[in-house]
């Protein structure tokens, strides 16, 4: 935990033609910003497969890369597409418009599907057969469900006729027969991403900035994991869910979160010593260099909601075996990069577990000055072994936070940390930066000094965001200026 410091942007906040970020010549260059500007870190947010919402946090498979993210133009570079298979489309800068991004994306990947098999590039053919042998644990059951999902009209598999939920063994053969071009073309697309994304990692971890991943505790419900996996989650006998994830309430909400997830079956994954798991987490740190698991706190006790209630209120806490599974971890992948999201509810055991294993948490400094109630957000009291934020993901921008404070709360900032008032979002850069955190980092939005149109997401709000995008235009060479002189001055170069 060398002392550092980074940007936090998901990959569909980049520029760029065709109405979401991807893993293009825009990518390369803001890993180029970050090179300019001192920066050690590009945060991101989980790269799944989304679905309904397009949260990250719901995604169709825990180890799938998110078909969206693929260049366009760098499939033209590679051949599988011709410059004019490209229609002309306006799509807005400023945000990604997801149904007509989906409406101009898919045709052009299965046309790119369509050259590859009908070309003869032995190298390339090769190349994805090694990438499908090598990713089979996941690549099979993804690529079938996706396939059975699109012959549904894409209804979740709770819907899917009975023998193919429960998964009959010769139902299954018969449509992996009947499908079997619809699955190669699935895994092609994973092939797709995996090849366009182990690209640009390279680039940055060439450069010295470390891609620092985002797994989010729980997978969708409807995803390939909760259907070819049923025994590892709470499901009675007709795969229906037991108990579902949430919080209690918080901060947030004052009737919880009801995310809906489904829990897993600890007892099961013990049994099989956390398999999955160990899978799914290799499968992270192929993606990234430095891992923030998300809710870590459902790793010590985590809120188990009756399935059908309407809110979170009436869940209870319910133990989890998060020492067996990190003991397990560590002992399988040694001294991993392990961040733990440590925010919410947290319980002495919570803190345990992450001292435990030394896991750096989490201080947000837009916590540190709410007078609702107390926290241990104010910088006086960290340590070295946390990472530092301006805000989250799941936060307000910085700028946006400060219109809403009270008077009371802008008075403890000018007492606390003399606040200037025309320039707030790099008062709480710098303030993040001068902390004796190992890491600070800070949303893009912070950087760009962007109020609440920028806010990236709303806990609990099932639709509307994950949408926000900056301008090119945006980001210029005063902001890589300004960043380098915060960051040599509190020594984070």
């Amino acid at each position: 935990m060398e002392r550092s410091s980074g940007i936090l942007l998901h990959i569909t906040s980049l520029p760029g033609k065709y109405g979401i970020g991807t893993m293009g010549k825009e990518a390369y260059q803001f890993v180029d910003f970050l090179i300019e500007s001192g920066q050690k870190i590009w945060q991101i947010l989980p790269l799944g497969h989304t679905g309904y919402g397009n949260s990250p946090y719901q995604c169709f498979s825990a180890f799938a890369g998110n078909p969206l993210l693929i260049d366009i133009d760098m499939l033209v570079d590679d051949g599988l597409l011709q410059r004019n298979d490209i229609p002309q489309k306006d799509f807005p800068n400023h945000k990604v418009a997801y149904n007509a991004v989906v409406d101009f994306v898919y045709p052009l990947l299965e046309k790119a599907y369509n050259n590859f098999v009908n070309n003869n590039s032995p190298v390339l053919k090769r190349k994805f057969e090694n990438f499908c042998f090598k990713n089979s644990l996941w690549l099979e059951d993804y690529s079938f469900f996706m396939a059975l999902k699109n012959h549904h009209n894409g209804e979740p598999w709770t819907n899917w006729e009975h023998k193919i939920k429960t998964r009959d063994h010769g139902t299954l053969n018969h449509f992996k027969h009947e499908l079997k071009e619809e699955i190669e073309y699935y895994k092609f697309i994973q092939f797709l991403f995996f090849k366009q994304w182990l690209q640009l990692k390279s680039y940055a971890n060439r450069n010295d900035i470390k891609i620092f991943g985002d797994l989010p505790i729980y997978v969708a419900f409807d995803s390939a994991d909760a259907w070819a996996n049923p025994d590892i989650f709470e499901f009675d006998e007709n795969m229906n869910p037991i108990n579902v994830a949430g919080v209690p309430p918080d901060y947030f909400s004052e009737t919880g979160q009801l995310w809906g997830n489904p829990l897993y079956n600890w007892e099961r994954l013990k049994e099989t010593g956390f398999k999955w798991w160990l899978e799914r987490i290799d499968q992270n740190f192929t993606l990234y260099d430095i891992l923030r698991i998300d809710h870590f706190r459902g790793l010590a006790a985590y809120w188990s909601v009756p399935n059908g209630e309407e809110n979170a209120i009436n869940g209870r806490w319910a133990p989890a075996p998060g020492l067996q599974l990190l003991n397990t971890v560590f002992d399988t992948f040694g001294d991993a990069p392990i961040v733990a999201e440590d925010l919410g509810v947290i319980t002495p055991d919570v803190v345990e577990l992450r001292e435990e294993f030394n896991l750096p948490g989490m201080k947000i400094l837009q916590f540190a000055f709410d007078t609702a109630e107390e926290n241990n957000f104010l910088p006086h009291t960290y340590n070295q072994n946390c990472v530092v934020y301006t805000g989250t993901h799941d936060n307000d921008t910085t700028l946006g936070h400060y219109n809403e404070s009270t008077e009371e709360e802008k008075q403890i900032m000018r007492d606390y940390f003399n606040i200037d008032e025309s320039d707030v979002c790099k008062s709480f850069i710098k303030l993040a930066w001068s902390t004796v955190g190992n890491k600070a980092i800070a949303p893009l939005q912070d950087l760009l000094r962007l109020g609440t149109e920028a806010r990236m997401n709303f806990p609990g709000v099932p639709s509307g965001y994950w949408e926000w995008r900056y301008e090119k235009n945006m980001l210029t060479k005063d902001h890589a200026e300004e960043l380098y002189e915060i960051t040599k001055l509190y020594g984070r170069l």
